[in-house]
This record gives C-alpha cells, sequence and structure tokens, in this order.
C-alpha cells in the first residue's frame, strides 16, 4: 500500500453539511494532521476558528468521506482515457470508422491500443473480422480489447510480435492466447506512455471524490514494472492512495513487489460476455460452460500459503461453477489452517456475480469479502441485456445478490473494475440502489458505506472510511442537492427520515436525476483536487 505523509496543517471547514456517524446533523469539521479532529454543529465552530491555519466556508456543500474503488486496472484506466475508446461506438461500421481515424491521428505509435468494443449491442451482433481491422489500421499493430477485458480482436502485425506459436484463427481470442497478444501489446508501452496514463487515471479518480483505489495487478494483466511504477508514483506525487494487489500463486514474490495480497484478478474463470465464466449448465446461447483456470485443489493451497504468509488471497470468480470452487477451496483450507484464521484474514472474491444462496451463506461463514462491481448489472442486467442472453432469463435474474449479502453479514466492497466500467462512484451507488432485479437492490446509504468504508475494511482498516474523530482526513465536498434517506422498503425510508432515527442524508439518486458534483478530494489532509472556478 502506498503510503503518504499527512498535511501538518490545521483546517475548519464550516457552513455546510458532514455525513458523518458521530452527529447526524453535523455542519462543520476540524481536521488535524491528516486526520478528523471533530465533528460538530456551526455554533460550537466558533470555538476553533482562531485557533486553525485554514477555514474554509463550504456554502451548503456537502462533505463525505472519500470514495474507495475496490477494483481498479490503472494503466488500462489511463491507456482507456487517453486512446481509443470503442465503448460508445453503436455499430461495427462506426467502430471500424474511430479504428481508422485513430490511426490516423497516431502515426508515432507502435502499437495501437483500444478498449471497450461491445458486439452483443451492435445489430447484427459480431465483432470485427482480422481483415477490416487490418485495413482500418493500414496494417499496423492493433489490440482491441472487449468490454469485459476478458477477449481481444488483433491485427495480423500485432499477432507477428508474440513469441512463439498463437492461434490463427479469425475472431476474438480468449484464455492463453488473449494473454499472449495483450502482453505483446502492452510491451510495446513505453515508460513514459505508462507514466502518463498512470497520472491521468490517477488525477480522473481524485475529480470523481476517489481517494484510495485497489489497484489487481499480476502477470496475466499488466506486468511487475508497471505494478511497481504505480506504487512509486503514488507514493511520491499527491492523488488516491494505491492498495496494490497482485494476482499469482507465489507469496513471496507478491510481498516483494509491495502488495498488500496475492489476489485480485487470479482468475479462476473468465467473463459471461466472452463465454468463459466457468458455469454448472451450459451457456443458453453455447454449447459449453466455460473455461476453469483454478480447481478447489489450487484455491485451497493459495489460501493456506497466504493464510500461513499474513497476506490476503483472492480470486476472480463469475460464473457459479467458479465460486464453488473457491468456497470449496477456502472451506478446505480452513480445516487445515483454522477457520478462525482464515476469516481474520479477509480473503477477498472478485466480482461474484453467479452466487446460489448457499454460496452466499459460504461466505459468511468463512469471512470473505464480497469485492463487487454494481455497475455491471446496470450495463448488462434486465430481461433483455447480456446477462439474459448469456444464461436465460430466469438465471440472469439470480446475479449479483447484493441485499442477500448483506443480510447474511457479507462485508461488501464496491468497486468498477474499469476500465471494464467506468470510474463512476455516486453512479455505483445508484446502481446498487436500483438494481434492475428488485429484490437484489440495497439502500443508497447501506451502498454508499459500500463504496467508502466497505474498501478500507476490505484491506483490514476498521478505522478508516468514515468522518469520525480520529479517522484519515480522505474527503470530498460535492454540490448537491437536498439530502433525503432512500431505501427499497418504503417503510423504511419513512422511519430513517424521523430525526428521532439519527440518520444522516444523502444525495437523491433517483434514475434520471443529476448526480453530485465533486468540488474537492483531500486526502491525509492533503487537497488532491480542486474544481476549476471552485
Amino acid at each position: 500500500m502506498s503510503e503518504l505523509s499527512a498535511d501538518p496543517k490545521t483546517v475548519l471547514l464550516r457552513r455546510g453539511e458532514v455525513h458523518s456517524p458521530a452527529d447526524p446533523f453535523a455542519t462543520a469539521m476540524v481536521v488535524e494532521r491528516g486526520q478528523v479532529a471533530w465533528v460538530g454543529s456551526e455554533g460550537a465552530a466558533d470555538a476553533f476558528a482562531d485557533g486553525v491555519d485554514e477555514v474554509v466556508d463550504l456554502d451548503g456543500a456537502l462533505v463525505t468521506p472519500a470514495f474507495t474503488d475496490a477494483h481498479v486496472h490503472t494503466t488500462a484506466t489511463g491507456l482507456a482515457l487517453t486512446g481509443l475508446d470503442l465503448s460508445g461506438a453503436p455499430s461495427l461500421e462506426a467502430a471500424l470508422d474511430r479504428v481508422r481515424d485513430f490511426a490516423a491521428a497516431r502515426p508515432g505509435d507502435r502499437v495501437l491500443l483500444g478498449h471497450g468494443w461491445d458486439a452483443a449491442r451492435w445489430p447484427g451482433g459480431r465483432p470485427p473480422t482480422r481483415a477490416e481491422l487490418d485495413a482500418a489500421t493500414g496494417g499496423r499493430p492493433l489490440y482491441l480489447s472487449r468490454v469485459d477485458v476478458h477477449s481481444a480482436v488483433v491485427t495480423t502485425a500485432l499477432l507477428d510480435l508474440v513469441p512463439g506459436d498463437v492461434t490463427r484463427e479469425d475472431g476474438p481470442l480468449t484464455a492463453d492466447a488473449h494473454h499472449a497478444v495483450r502482453a505483446a501489446a502492452l510491451a510495446a508501452v513505453t515508460p513514459v506512455q505508462r507514466a502518463e496514463a498512470q497520472r491521468t487515471a490517477l488525477a480522473h479518480a481524485a475529480s470523481l471524490g476517489i481517494g484510495s483505489v485497489h489497484e489487481c495487478g499480476g502477470p496475466q494483466i499488466s506486468s511487475e514494472d508497471d505494478f511497481t511504477a504505480l506504487l512509486r508514483l503514488a507514493a511520491e506525487a499527491p492523488g488516491p492512495r494505491v492498495i496494490g494487489y497482485w494476482a499469482e500463486q507465489n507469496v513471496d514474490r507478491a510481498r516483494e513487489l509491495g502488495a498488500l495480497g496475492a489476489a485480485g484478478d487470479l482468475f479462476v474463470d473468465g467473463a459471461l460476455g466472452s463465454h468463459t465464466a466457468c458455469l454448472h449448465q451450459p451457456y443458453a446461447d453455447a454449447g459449453h460452460t466455460g473455461t476453469a483456470y483454478l480447481d478447489a485443489d489450487a484455491v485451497a493451497a493459495h489460501v493456506v500459503a497466504c493464510t500461513e504468509a499474513g497476506l490476503q488471497a483472492g480470486f476472480h470468480a463469475i460464473g457459479d461453477a467458479a465460486v464453488t470452487a473457491v468456497v470449496d477451496g477456502v472451506r478446505a483450507a480452513a480445516e487445515k489452517v483454522g477457520l478462525a484464521r482464515v476469516r481474520a484474514a479477509r480473503h477477498r472474491v472478485e466480482h461474484a456475480e453467479m452466487l446460489s444462496p448457499e454460496a452466499v451463506a459460504a461466505f459468511a461463514e468463512l469471512g470473505l469479502i464480497a469485492s463487487v462491481q454494481p455497475a455491471f448489472d446496470a450495463l448488462w442486467g434486465g430481461e433483455d441485456g447480456m446477462y439474459a442472453r448469456r444464461l436465460g432469463a430466469e438465471r440472469a435474474r439470480t446475479l449479483n445478490p447484493f441485499a442477500a449479502l448483506l443480510r447474511s453479514g457479507v462485508p461488501l466492497a464496491f468497486g468498477s473494475d474499469s476500465p471494464v466500467t467506468p470510474l463512476d462512484p455516486w453512479g455505483t451507488v445508484r446502481a446498487a440502489a436500483f438494481h434492475r432485479t428488485r429484490e437484489h437492490r440495497v439502500s443508497v446509504r447501506a451502498a454508499f458505506t459500500a463504496h467508502t468504508r466497505g474498501g478500507w475494511r476490505a484491506i483490514g482498516r476498521d478505522d478508516a472510511g468514515v468522518l469520525v474523530p480520529g479517522a484519515p482526513a480522505d474527503y470530498a465536498v460535492w454540490h448537491t442537492g437536498e439530502l433525503v434517506v432512500q431505501a427499497p422498503d418504503d417503510r423504511v425510508a419513512r422511519w430513517s427520515t424521523d430525526p428521532r432515527s439519527g440518520t444522516p442524508g444523502l444525495p437523491d439518486l433517483s434514475p434520471g436525476g443529476e448526480l453530485p458534483r465533486c468540488l474537492r478530494t483531500v486526502v491525509g489532509g492533503r487537497t488532491v483536487f480542486v474544481r476549476p472556478g471552485e
């Protein structure tokens, strides 16, 4: 985890709305030596005014804990922000036009990089052929990852850069072939390009009120140099904190690289969109059950090694068969090293989309953190979404059961998996509160907690992600409308608006409404973003 030096200044923020369980009606806050020192009322703030280095007039703005995005690929996010983004392309023809324009505008790039295509959303439903991409780029190396980053289409020139044998069959590349072409593409990114991408991604995160990101690196995702360079950048330059996870079954190497855990995208399976998530029953639109990369024995061995080394283990598991492998493996590890030690380690499962009631109960029993992405449901859920096409409507309705996880006591940590879905914390909270399947919805308050305090709890810090005395001064200031209490059950919402409940309000996140705008982001007491003109 990158460490930040605390700002020695003492700051009083007043005349706003401070979201704090210490005082649900707080309008002021004092920050000292990088920590929250006091939270309270406007009248009491007068006693601090003469003894601080700076007074910030909030002018009615809302102050909340900064968000933590619990699953990010920082360099890839920066490359998507500065490179070719196909997420908004409405058709294959439009995507090819964008590829053509991008190639013409970047004549000096050794390899062209792009992301975000989704043929399932295009008329005709087919991805570009290699011949079409060769023509659009003029025969240059090109790597285009699908929106879920578990498959890609490439040009012939990029295949020529891959050492050893790699399939020359047309169509999206998955599994080992995809890993090989991705490695070849990223190897062409210069250190200067990489640093630019990382700075761009972290600056963008700060502009959205994100104070911490969990970087999910690994040998099949990026490189050791990429990972360590990011941790150095975050430690040396003002910006969000970066907590690093390295997805390799080599506990010693993860520790040497500065990772908090041998975790993150340690693949047990792939993704639903690419037909590589591992299922118990075949896909509704394909005659197979996906791809398994690790079995329960491998999971158990890794959990034992991490537990004994004092590191977090973690796994990427999306399909129900992959989740079963994780649960069976973690349970076997608990039988070997003890359930209490496994629970105390707070091992993680990334994505965890296809969860049966038995799997939810097992997560609670084993103390597993569910690191989940509500925007997946907003993008792919619903009766006519990608989930329903891949799985059928009945199975699709079971995905991302956030309410069941919370009811069972499973800790949730929200993230974006950027660049799979964009960094968008309030949009993420909205997606959980207005899940396309009503029974999976949670209150805005619970979703907000999962996206602020949840990320800190996932790294073993129960004292952070909340504005109370002694907590790290990681906070964001927002321009927003009236504060409300939103819950799936209207009776709960009515009770929570009663002043006697002591429930602080949050912005109205009803679909279609304007989301809060970040005015300032502060990390460890240091300002890392100020919106121009504010």
